[in-house]
C-alpha cells in the first residue's frame, strides 16, 4: 500500500518548511528531520492499562521535528504552529508532582523526553528543535504521543543511544505518565514508533508482544473515514483518572492483576455488585472490549475487513453505556455516520470529545461527513472536520 502523491508531496513540503525555519531560526540547517504520526486507535478503547489489547493504526498526519545537538545543557523548543519559543536548561527539568514545579505547558511534551531518558541513565543534554504538527490537537488522534516520539527518536539519533523501538515508546510514555502528569497507557506511543505502512498493531499491552496486521481498505472497497468532532478533550483531568481508578479498584476486588485477567464475566459482575453499578459497568466495558479486538484480529487476518462494522457498533455502545466517555457531539456523529451508509462507527480515543471513526464503502468518506455537518448544524453544534485514513509508517528519520 502506497500513500497518495498528494499526501507524499504534503509530507515534502513540511519537512522543507520545518528545515528552512529551523535555518532560519540558527543560521545553519539542522542535524536532521524527525517525524512521528498521530494515530487511530481502530479497536481496543481503554484497554491497554488494564494489561489488555489494542489494534491502532498511525496516521499520515504527524509531528515534525528539525533538530540538532547543544553542548551547553540548554533546551530551546520552537513551535511553528504557535509561533512561540521556551527555552529551558537539562539541570531545571522536574516532573509536574516535584515541590514547586511549573505548571505545565505545551513545551513539556517534548523537554520531558530529555528528562525521561536522562532518568533511565541515557546521557542527553541540551538539543535545539523546532516543531511543526498537522495532528489535530485535543482531537484523540494522540498529537502529544507524536511530539514525544519524534522528540525521542531525534535524540536518539542525536546522541547515539542504542534504544529498540518499544523502548522508546516505554520512555515517550515516561514524559507523558511521570513528567507532564497525565495517566495515559502505553497505546499511543506504541502505535507512533511502532505501525508500519499499510499494517494495523496488535499489541498485548502486558507482554508487549506486538504483530504486524495487514490492512489495506481499498482493497475490499472501503476506506476510513475519520471526524474531529471538534470537541476537544484532554488527559490531564479527572474524569481520564476516575475511570483508570476505578478499573484497578475493581481488579483488587476481584482478586487478578488487572481486569485483562478476568475468565468468567458473568462471576466477576456478580461479585463487583454489592460495591456499586459502576463497577460493575466499567469492568464490563474493559473484558468485552478486549473479546473485540481479539475478534477484530481474526477477522483482519482473514481478510473479512467489512466484517468489523458490528465490532465498531459494539464498541461504541460499550463506551457510551458502560465506560460512559462519549459526548452528544461523538453521539450524533456515530448515529448519522451508521445512518448514510457507515457499516460501522465508534469513538476513537480517550474520550469527552475527540473523534469517531466509520468503516464507510470507498468514495463515500465526503458524503457520510458532509451529513454529519449538516446533522451538526441541525444541533446547534460547531462544524466538524474529517479526511480519509490510510494505514502509515511510524517514527522514523526523514532527512
Amino acid at each position: 500500500m502506497n500513500q497518495s502523491p498528494a499526501a507524499v508531496a504534503e509530507h515534502g513540503a513540511r519537512r522543507d518548511a520545518v528545515t528552512a525555519a529551523y535555518t532560519q531560526r540558527w543560521g545553519a540547517g539542522p542535524a536532521g528531520v524527525w517525524d512521528a504520526p498521530g494515530r487511530v486507535n481502530l479497536i481496543g478503547e481503554h484497554t491497554d492499562y488494564n494489561d489488555g489489547f489494542v489494534m491502532p493504526f498511525a496516521l499520515t498526519r504527524s509531528a515534525m521535528v528539525a533538530a540538532a545537538r547543544r553542548d551547553d545543557g540548554r533546551i530551546v523548543v520552537t513551535s511553528l504552529d504557535l509561533d512561540e519559543t521556551v527555552e529551558t536548561s537539562v539541570d531545571d527539568l522536574v516532573p509536574f508532582d516535584a515541590p514547586g514545579a511549573a505548571a505545565r505547558v505545551w513545551a513539556d511534551y517534548l523537554t520531558g523526553c530529555v528528562w525521561a531518558l536522562r532518568e533511565a541513565g541515557h546521557q542527553v543534554g541540551g538539543v535545539n528543535l523546532v516543531l511543526e504538527c498537522s495532528v489535530p490537537i485535543g482531537a484523540g488522534l494522540s498529537s502529544s504521543a507524536a511530539l514525544e516520539c519524534a522528540t525521542v527518536a531525534a535524540l536518539v539519533d542525536l546522541y547515539g543511544l542504542d534504544i529498540d523501538p518499544m523502548e522508546r515508546a516505554v520512555l515517550a510514555r515516561r514524559c507523558e505518565n511521570a513528567y507532564v502528569g497525565a495517566p495515559t497507557g502505553l497505546l499511543d506511543q506504541a502505535a507512533s514508533t511502532l505501525c508500519t505502512l499499510g499494517h494495523t498493531l496488535f499489541m498485548d499491552c502486558r507482554s508487549l508482544e506486538t504483530q504486524q496486521v495487514p490492512m489495506d481498505f481499498a482493497s475490499v472497497g472501503l476506506e476510513m473515514l475519520v471526524l474531529d468532532t471538534m470537541t476537544p478533550h484532554s488527559h490531564v483531568d479527572g474524569e481520564y483518572s476516575s475511570r483508570r481508578a476505578t478499573c484497578e479498584k475493581a481488579a483488587g476486588l476481584l482478586g487478578v492483576p488487572a481486569l485483562r485477567d478476568v475468565d468468567d464475566l458473568a462471576a466477576a459482575l456478580a461479585t463487583l455488585a454489592p460495591h456499586g453499578d459502576e463497577l460493575v459497568k466499567r469492568t464490563r466495558h474493559v473484558v468485552t472490549e478486549n473479546h473485540r479486538v481479539l475478534e477484530a484480529i481474526d477477522l483482519a487476518r482473514a481478510g473479512r475487513v467489512a466484517d468489523l462494522g458490528p465490532l465498531l457498533d459494539a464498541s461504541h455502545a460499550s463506551m457510551r453505556d458502560d465506560f460512559e466517555i462519549t459526548v452528544p457531539t461523538v453521539d450524533l456523529a456515530v448515529e448519522t455516520a451508521r445512518a448514510h451508509g457507515a457499516l460501522g462507527a465508534r469513538m476513537t480515543g480517550g474520550g469527552f470529545g475527540g473523534c469517531i471513526i466509520a468503516l464507510v464503502p470507498e468514495g463515500t468518506a465526503d458524503r457520510v461527513g458532509q451529513a454529519i455537518a449538516k446533522a451538526f448544524a441541525g444541533a446547534g453544534f460547531g462544524a466538524p472536520k474529517w479526511f480519509s485514513a490510510v494505514p502509515s509508517a511510524g517514527a522514523r528519520r526523514i532527512a
